[in-house]
């Protein structure tokens, strides 16, 4: 199944509803990639943060959990056809979209570097028709309530670096953000050969890390500001994504609705002032939809009739929000990416990240009403899991 990394267009700010008609322009001329984007009509994003998107006739790709592992991250957008290969990190994607469903944060060194690498792309992608989207997953939600508990060492010290890092641009947060992917190494490098660097055990680098990290994260901060750009759910054309799993009740509260408020909290801000509440249906509790793990258990352990329920549950949850079927991680698969329930469920976290499975990448790809998995083994690509929805 081809990878789709999703991340959001920048949308004008506001708490009303945007539609944003993107450019069209000549889609890329590599291989498969070219022959696939082949659309004329413009893509449409509604909400702000983006919550309906109409992408007519375009190959979608989605990627599961990154949790800051950027050379996994790399090696599964090349997979999916949107990242140069030559360490350029260009985008080659053409009218592609790509769509990356949450968990960049916690576990690894360089999340920071993943979400400034999405973000570039989100601009290349747009300069040629096609678009790049994300959504909140619970890791993202976690950092912005201060629950630290997950934080790689390594991540500290990423925050440590990129404040400094920023104030060398005078807080111009578009050019430092987008300009990271391409200095953090050089940064770490740097970190590591000073006098100073004791790795885990120097204490005072640690309470630096926490400290930028809490500034960076905290509602209102630049890094929430950024992550408040992405819903926790995202429905483009027939599909819907989302990190844990969506549920009727969420669907009649609003799908804009949950968006909004995630987005307004992660910015420090309300519709009735300052200091909002934590969105409860949308990022707390087990079957919020970023925690929600229903549509991801393993079903050999479960009875016919509990099977029975969960995928009633699921139908009514797809009719209701008008998808054919619905796109997850969260839960990482051990076999590698799956479907269930006659394929109305994609299950794409392959515990990809060295901090969790490091296991081999796997993208889902989405085009022409067919559905598939894309893995590699031994650096070719092979397929599986290829369902026709038409």
């Amino acid at each position: 199944m081809a990878s789709l990394c999703m991340n959001s267009l920048p949308l004008p700010p506001s708490s009303h509803s945007k539609k944003l008609a993107l450019t069209e322009a000549s889609s890329s001329s590599n291989g498969s990639i070219a022959a696939a984007a082949t659309a004329s009509k413009p893509i449409v994003v509604s909400g702000n943060p983006p919550t309906f998107v109409s992408a007519p006739g375009r190959r979608i790709v989605a990627v599961g959990d990154l949790h800051g592992d950027l050379d996994q991250a790399r090696c599964a957008l090349a997979m999916a056809g949107v990242l140069s290969s030559d360490g350029l990190d260009l985008w080659t994607g053409g009218e592609s979209v790509l769509i990356q469903l949450g968990d960049v944060l916690d576990r690894g060194e360089d999340e920071l570097a993943i979400l400034s690498l999405l973000r570039s792309l989100d601009m290349q992608a747009k300069a040629e028709g096609g678009a790049v989207f994300q959504v909140n997953g619970n890791h993202e939600t976690m950092n912005v309530e201060g629950d630290f508990r997950y934080v790689d060492s390594g991540g500290f010290d990423e925050c440590s670096d990129f404040l400094e890092y920023l104030n060398d641009y005078e807080n111009d947060w578009e050019e430092a953000f987008v300009g990271w992917v391409g200095m953090s190494e050089r940064w770490k490098e740097d970190r590591r050969l000073s006098r100073n660097y004791w790795g885990p055990l120097n204490l005072v680098k640690r309470q630096k890390g926490v400290i930028a990290r809490s500034v960076l994260f905290r509602p209102g901060g630049p890094m929430a500001c950024e992550l408040a750009r992405h819903g926790v759910v995202l429905k483009v054309n027939d599909w819907v994504f989302c990190h844990g799993g969506l549920l009727p009740h969420h669907v009649a509260y609003g799908l804009e609705r949950m968006n909004n408020e995630v987005s307004l909290w992660m910015k420090g801000l309300s519709e009735c002032g300052n200091n909002p509440k934590i969105p409860f249906i949308a990022t707390r509790g087990y079957d919020s939809v970023v925690w929600n793990r229903l549509y991801s258990r393993d079903i050999s352990d479960l009875e016919d009739y509990q099977i029975s329920q969960i995928n009633a549950v699921l139908q009514d949850t797809l009719r209701a929000v008008g998808a054919k079927a619905m796109v997850v991680g969260h839960t990482p698969q051990f076999a590698g990416a799956n479907c269930e329930y006659n394929c109305s469920i994609w299950r794409i976290d392959v515990g990809m990240s060295s901090g969790v499975l490091n296991s081999r990448p796997e993208v889902l790809e989405i085009t022409d009403n067919k559905a598939r998995v894309i893995s590699s083994k031994r650096d070719t690509f092979t397929e599986f899991h290829v369902v026709d929805y038409t």
